[in-house]
This record gives structure tokens, C-alpha cells and sequence, in this order.
């Protein structure tokens, strides 16, 4: 089996939070690209093989809930980590429940990110989802 670079899409309109992801991520070895909105979110999932999405729900033109939805509505099966600032326990259990595959509201720290990044890329790696 060929190593595939693991393709980390940052759906995040805070240019500089979506900076320090995508610097911190690359420093990692992870390639990234960032969408700063839930409609160029969905075509990059349509057009690039990712393989991890951060998610943020507060998104302009599309939000991230609707994103989730449609990507899982789909069939995609890549890990979709929501990042938010919505630290109430429905959010968390609305979005764990429309298949987000984590949670993990803002502010956080990056090395707890990261972690959690680097479990779910290693399940995809060896087929457990």
C-alpha cells in the first residue's frame, strides 16, 4: 500500500486562527488547505482527497452544521473534528450526533488538537473507523 500525505482541510473564517492551524499542522508534516467558508469547504472536499476535516460551525454563506450534514449525508467517512466556540452540551450532542467524529470548543490548546488529529488519522491509516 503507497503512504498517502495525510490532507488536512481547515474550515475556519478566523484568518489567524486558520494561520496558526495550517502553520502549526505543516510543522507536523500534515499538508493543509484552509476554506474560509462552508461553500468553498464542500468543493475542496469535492475536488481533493482529504483526509481529515476541522470544522468550525460559525462559518459564513454555508455554516458548519450544514456542511456536516451534507458531507455525511454524502457517505463521506473522513474524521470531522468540529472546533467552535459553542461550548454548550446540545451543540456538542447535536453535532456529535450528526456524525462529527469529535468536539472541541475554543479556546483550546494545540497540543490537545493535535493529539486528537494524530488518533484519528492513525485509525484512518489502518482502516478503523
Amino acid at each position: 500500500m503507497a503512504w498517502v500525505m495525510n490532507r488536512i482541510l481547515i474550515a475556519e473564517d478566523e484568518t489567524r486562527l486558520a494561520a496558526f492551524l495550517e502553520k502549526g499542522l505543516r510543522q507536523y508534516g500534515y499538508e493543509t488547505v484552509v476554506a474560509e467558508d462552508g461553500c468553498q469547504a464542500l468543493a475542496v472536499t469535492q475536488t481533493e482527497e482529504i483526509t481529515l476535516l476541522l470544522l468550525d460551525l460559525g462559518l459564513p454563506i454555508k455554516d458548519g452544521w450544514a456542511v456536516l450534514e451534507e458531507l455525511r449525508s454524502q457517505g463521506e467517512k473522513f474524521p470531522i473534528i468540529v472546533v467552535t466556540a459553542f461550548s454548550d452540551d446540545k451543540s456538542r450532542a447535536v453535532a456529535l450526533a450528526a456524525g462529527a467524529t469529535d468536539y472541541v470548543t475554543k479556546p483550546f490548546r494545540f497540543s490537545d488538537l493535535l493529539a486528537k488529529v494524530q488518533t484519528y488519522l492513525s485509525k484512518e491509516e489502518i482502516g478503523i473507523h
